[in-house]
């Protein structure tokens, strides 16, 4: 017989449950938004649609492989678990990308084309005071480092106040193309014709390696508008761009760092600094470039340039910089810097983008149908409890305190999973949970079926509970690792709201182990110990009691015989 485990050692494992509960729902209603609901999918709650309508400098339509990458990244982006909820779908040139709940800059986010390169600043002011109006104060605020070696396209600070009183564009070079001002009215241009135009105009002048039209493109640059070139720059030629939040103009070199060099990118805050930062980790040659960009550039600016625009520009502080990884701090919060650190990890789009109207989209079940799955699930739970309750007695009501200990703590997790990875709740999802549930209870009757057995053998109830467990916890061990196994598989080989539902059905496999070994096993240890529980007209194993006596007796009888 195995050595009996005191009531103390019990106490401990539902004392730790409680503990893993009373964590949980703290992290619930003390982090995050504090609301203590989970997210609800498409389906139930409806969403927010904006259209992607892509735009190519060269004004053609996008390929269908493009358009195809584009897709899986920005599924990427949103939905990298599967379980966000959200669709995008491809619907002839254009992307269709809709998210759940009212939040249409989410959508929009995801449509950033997600461009980085990293570009020494040449020369940098603030905004609205580029283009001094007397050659005797031309203005550059920026610290010395920020002028290095010279390259082509850097003009001295002392040689620009003649060029910068130039009016732009009337004065600019005659091989720039025409403005599309410029063009014929008729407004006969299609959407593709115009963003080409836009696109080509903004190079010819923001890209030029002439002294004289850089500066006059800083003298006239404007960081409060849309930005036409955003995502279509060419690495390979110096970039006159604004800073994201619109307070620098800057003149850039060409690139010496492409985003595709990049390995990872996570975000976290610095506590040394209290702000939030961006972590790059590079791949072997990006970090090499790096190493050789920080110690050719030591005490001078660089500039992360994201669709066009400068992200963070931080001097340099020491250099060379080996082991391929460094930081972009900028003024970030957390959902943002995470946002940007999520964007670079999945890649940069093969098309820039530009962003329709957001539509509201009717939840296509909505909530009556929630209720009425709930009021479902509710109706089985109460018929199930009550069948334990004829069949085990007693032990049933250990069963349904189970079964209200786990739903307790999937709901709490189904909370907190809502605000760490954007999981939403819809019904395939609720389907997962219900079943999960369901076998949780599947592993009480195998428990007390193996205690049942212990007793048929002529054991009491008090010797037939730790016996019984040592069985079962085997049995059940094994039906949930190949329940898991299943989910995961599934979980990797479908997609959408299947996808949903194998991850809910894992979670709760999961859970299931947990309550059964940390409350429904505890319980029934602890019951077998009391007089009370140990009575068959409260355990409901006078049958089985009665059955083990006569076995005994005829066995007895035929040894006589």
């Amino acid at each position: 017989m195995p050595p009996s485990q005191g009531s103390a050692h019990q106490l401990r494992w539902l004392a730790l449950f409680g503990v893993l509960v009373a964590a949980i729902y703290a992290l619930v209603f003390f982090t995050g938004d504090k609301s203590p609901t989970p997210k609800l999918g498409i389906d139930l709650q409806g969403g927010t649609r904006v259209t992607l309508t892509a735009r190519t400098p060269d004004g053609n339509k996008p390929s269908q492989d493009s358009l195809a990458k584009a897709q899986q990244i920005i599924e990427n982006r949103v939905n990298g678990l599967g379980v966000s909820g959200s669709e995008v779908v491809i619907d002839g040139d254009n992307l269709v990308i809709t998210v759940p709940g009212d939040d249409s800059q989410q959508a929009r986010t995801l449509a950033t084309t997600a461009k980085l390169y990293i570009r020494p600043v040449l020369q940098a002011v603030p905004a609205g005071q580029a283009a001094p109006q007397t050659p005797q104060a031309p203005q550059n605020p920026a610290p010395a480092p920020e002028s290095p070696q010279p390259a082509p396209g850097d003009t001295p600070a002392e040689q620009a106040p003649a060029p910068q009183q130039r009016v732009f564009p009337a004065q600019a070079p005659p091989s720039e193309p025409p403005a599309p001002g410029d063009e014929p009215a008729g407004g006969d241009l299609s959407p593709q014709e115009q963003a080409q135009q836009e696109i080509a105009a903004a190079k010819a002048t923001r890209q030029s390696t002439d002294p004289a039209t850089q500066q006059a493109a800083m003298a006239a640059m404007d960081c409060s508008g849309a930005d036409p070139l955003a995502g279509n720059d060419d690495p390979a030629l110096p970039l006159v761009t604004c800073s994201t939040d619109g307070t620098e103009v800057f003149l850039l070199a060409p690139s010496r760092i492409d985003g595709q060099e990049i390995a990872d990118a996570t975000s976290g805050l610095n506590p040394q600094q209290a702000r939030h930062e961006v972590n790059l980790e590079f791949k072997s040659g990006g970090s090499d470039a790096w190493a050789a960009l920080t110690g050719e550039y030591l005490y001078k600016r660089v500039a992360f340039v994201l669709d066009s625009e400068v992200v963070s520009a931080p001097v340099v502080q020491q250099g060379p910089q080996q082991g391929g990884r460094t930081q972009i701090s900028g003024n970030f919060t957390a959902d943002s810097a995470k946002e940007l650190a999520n964007t670079l990890k999945y890649g940069s789009l093969p098309l820039s983008f530009q962003t329709s109207e957001a539509e509201t989209v009717s939840a296509t079940l909505g909530l009556s149908s929630l209720r009425a799955g709930l009021i479902a699930g509710a109706v089985g739970l109460a018929v199930t409890l009550l069948y334990c309750l004829l069949y085990y007695r007693m032990l049933g009501l250990l069963t349904g305190l189970s079964l209200i200990a786990s739903g307790v703590a999937v709901y709490g997790i189904m909370v907190l999973l809502g605000r760490w990875i954007g999981f939403t709740l819809d019904l395939a999802g609720i389907a997962g949970l219900i079943i999960g549930i369901g076998m949780t209870a599947d592993s009480f009757v195998v428990f007390f079926e193996r205690i049942k057995d212990e007793i048929r053998e002529g054991r009491s109830f008090r010797s037939a509970v730790p016996r019984g467990w040592a069985r079962a916890r085997r049995t059940i061990l094994s039906g949930n690792a190949v329940s898991f196994i299943a989910a995961a598989v599934l979980y990797v080989l479908a997609i959408g709201q299947v996808r949903g539902f194998a991850f809910t059905l894992g979670l709760t496999t999961i859970l299931d182990v947990v309550v059964v070994f940390l409350v429904t096993a505890p319980l029934v240890l602890l019951a077998s110990r009391s007089v009370f529980w140990g009575k068959p007209s409260v355990n409901g194993l006078g049958a089985v009691q009665q059955f083990a006596r006569e076995r005994k007796a005829a066995e007895a009888a035929v040894g006589k015989a």
